[in-house]
């Protein structure tokens, strides 16, 4: 699989650390909730397209979304986050 970071160009994906899904909105985990317990433990994973959160550790460091099919792994689009320093080297 390949990905394009956009501050180093194509790269191949063991270059990056897949972090987790991108859309996930976190609960307030204090209170014990039914919805803290489900967030941590209970999470759908269906196949498709989905927004992932990816950092490039062994290159810029930056913080990107990439949006890809897990079914067949391809890449529809890479976009760096909002604020993210990519070392310094933007």
């Amino acid at each position: 699989m390949r990905i394009t970071c956009p501050f180093c160009g194509d790269r191949d994906s063991r270059e990056y650390t897949c972090l987790g899904d991108a859309t996930l909105v976190r609960p307030s985990l204090s209170d014990g909730s039914e919805a803290a317990f489900a967030h941590v433990y209970l999470r759908a994973n269906p196949a498709g397209i989905h927004r992932e959160h990816w950092q490039h550790t062994s290159g810029c460091r930056s913080w990107l979304v990439v949006t890809r099919s897990t079914t067949d792994h391809a890449v529809h689009g890479v976009e760096a986050i909002a604020g993210a320093d990519p070392g310094g080297l933007a």
